[in-house]
């Protein structure tokens, strides 16, 4: 399991008390009374260390490797998944993925951007950064949603939209557009989840949605850390400084209106306990659909239509 820097001393006093346990069963000697003066020491050192986390610390765990992903999160709160390919134009982009399922016997469209697990993985899933035929399998399969009535459910998790030259020539910029333009107007629920990284136009090219919830230590930015401290002080050692100046942590989004729902981590992360965090995540998006689906078309369109209009709104004094 790969272990963040400030998550070191917890792993430190971990193997102490393990160590602890191991020298008393082999010796026969009773250490209860230290081992639980230590696990308590531990508990408060989690504690503290998980509740004051700064805003590039909770990038770190959003970028865990043993984070679940789209894939993960399929199999663990749905069922009878039918994976679609291809945009029917260039190729099937394996960054992004989609398919029928269902959800407590909801039938659904379900998509998502999917990172790898090691490096030939995430060679072939390129790192989560979808091209642009990713995009447009994602609208396929969006208004192919629409024709069958079915909601969309939607994981995020990507630092950007793939930038290479080869997606520029194929239209990565249109394929995005056409996404935004598009997703305003279906007639269908929209639920997007981002559940580790959401950067950038990568992360909006299949983000317009009724409702947008967030786990607790994944982002949702205009640009990465690295990114905006690349532009504004020609260094990414600045990255820690523009996560915090970005404001894309849950508390944030939330109180600006562009998220409606944090869902909580148990403390390290997801990646501890995904099992409370799928139980938590599962009933939002069932309590959405059901919503979601008592209203008509119009009010559908018009509640998605206010939703982005109202973001960004100030008063002068």
């Amino acid at each position: 399991m790969a272990i963040l820097d400030f998550e070191k001393p917890i792993v430190e006093l971990e193997a102490k008390i393990e160590e602890l346990r191991s020298f008393g069963s082999d010796k026969n000697i009773a250490i209860e009374p230290e081992v639980e003066k230590l696990t308590e020491k531990l508990e408060h050192m989690k504690s503290k260390i998980y509740s004051n986390l700064t805003a590039w610390q909770r990038v770190q765990i959003a970028r865990h490797p043993d984070r679940p992903y789209t894939f993960d999160y399929i199999r663990m709160m749905m069922s009878n998944f039918v994976e679609l390919h291809g945009d029917r134009q260039f190729v099937d982009d394996l960054a992004l993925v989609a398919g029928f399922a269902e959800l407590n016997g909801q039938k659904v469209m379900v998509m998502g951007h999917q990172k790898g697990r090691d490096t030939k993985e995430n060679i072939m899933r390129n790192f989560g950064c979808a091209h642009p035929e990713g995009y447009r399998k994602a609208r396929r399969l969006m208004l192919m949603a629409e024709k069958f009535q079915l909601p969309i459910i939607i994981f995020v998790d990507t630092p950007g939209a793939y930038p290479g030259v080869g997606a520029e020539e194929r239209g990565q910029a249109q394929a995005i557009a056409e996404n935004l333009r598009d997703m305003v107007g279906i007639t269908v629920p929209i639920i997007m989840t981002v559940i580790g990284e959401g950067g950038s136009g990568g992360a909006l090219g299949i983000g317009v949605a009724d409702r947008v919830c967030i786990l607790q230590h994944s982002y949702y930015s205009v640009i990465s850390p690295e990114g905006c401290a690349s532009i504004l002080w020609r260094n990414s050692v600045k990255a820690p400084e523009a996560a915090a100046a970005l404001k894309f942590t849950g508390e944030y989004l939330k109180k600006f209106g562009i998220i409606d729902e944090i869902i909580p981590e148990p403390l390290g992360g997801v990646h501890k306990d995904p099992d409370m965090v799928v139980t938590h995540l599962k009933k939002v998006l069932l309590d959405y659909i059901r919503d979601l689906s008592a209203l008509s078309k119009d009010e559908l369109l018009d509640h998605r239509y206010n939703r982005f209009r109202n973001i960004g709104e100030y008063t002068e004094e």
